[in-house]
């Protein structure tokens, strides 16, 4: 089948790759322009474009999408569409079959984050959801399903590896069998708001120390979650009436950090942490 692919994220680099492995390789794949990046800031590729190079295919970087004619040159016949990061409007919604690919179990958890978010509201599982694109936030119809479990350790970057797998298979399958779509329930929608600033800080004033925990996992290894100016890696619920260690107050307890990062240096352990700022005698 005839397709051109639009994404960004190295979750979307990842997906391209298994569609890149079947019959379903793309014409064309369209990612966001260069942006500077790091503390250079160096102009540097999106994921996606770096991917699609190494996989020889065509990249096309307009800086609006929706008014570039290359996808129109290329005449898909679907448009398969991951983690772009831009919206996608008139004429393309009209001109082409946009199939989207978002990881969670739609309706729940449309948006910007919904791998983050299903982690940091303690879900049992989330998934993947292939929907048609319409012109509301991933609101349209839909025509292949996965779930899988979100494990008591899993962190972004464990559950993300497993969602881009599954998400590879189903967009192949979808092309594949070509299965009908049905409209999403209206019962259950959420909606998976991007991470801000304050949601990356832990305010034990204001959440649990489970919930704190989860925070830290659900941006862990990519955004990452911040005690103060500590970068915090890793975290565990402290044990009752625990005193040692590196410690956050919560509502309900305390917060054991295992692992974090001071501003400028590397990441260590909680007590290599403590013997640097040990108090002077």
């Amino acid at each position: 089948m005839r397709t051109v692919y639009l994404g960004t994220s190295a979750f979307a680099a990842a997906v391209l790759e298994r569609l890149a492995n079947s019959p379903h390789r793309p014409e064309l794949v369209v990612t966001r322009p260069d942006r500077p990046a790091g503390r250079g800031r160096k102009l540097t590729p999106p994921p996606v474009a770096d991917k699609a190079r190494e996989l020889g295919l065509a990249v096309h970087q307009p800086e609006n999408v929706n008014t570039d004619p290359r996808i129109a040159e290329i005449a898909p016949e679907v448009v398969c569409v991951c983690a772009f990061g831009a919206l996608i409007k008139e004429p393309l919604l009209s001109d082409f079959e946009l199939l989207n690919v978002h990881p969670s179990l739609l309706p729940r958890w449309r948006g910007a984050a919904p791998i983050e978010r299903a982690i940091m509201a303690g879900d049992d599982e989330t998934g993947v959801t292939i929907i048609r694109v319409t012109a509301e936030l991933d609101s349209g119809p839909m025509c292949l399903q996965g779930s899988e479990p979100i494990r008591a350790d899993d962190d972004f970057g464990t559950l993300s590896e497993r969602l881009e797998r599954l998400s590879g298979d189903l967009l192949v399958r979808a092309l594949d069998e070509r299965p009908p779509f049905t409209e999403q329930p209206d019962d259950g929608v959420t909606y998976a708001e991007k991470i801000t600033a304050q949601d990356r800080e832990l305010d034990g004033t204001a959440h649990t120390a489970a919930e704190l925990e989860r925070t830290v996992r659900a941006l862990h290894p990519h955004i990452g979650a911040r005690a103060g100016d500590l970068r915090v890696l890793r975290a565990r619920v402290a044990d009752p009436g625990q005193e040692d260690g590196l410690l956050l107050d919560a509502r309900d307890g305390k917060l054991e950090l295992l692992e974090v990062q001071p501003p400028g240096k590397r990441p260590m352990d909680a007590a290599a942490y403590l013997r640097g700022h040990a108090p002077a005698s």
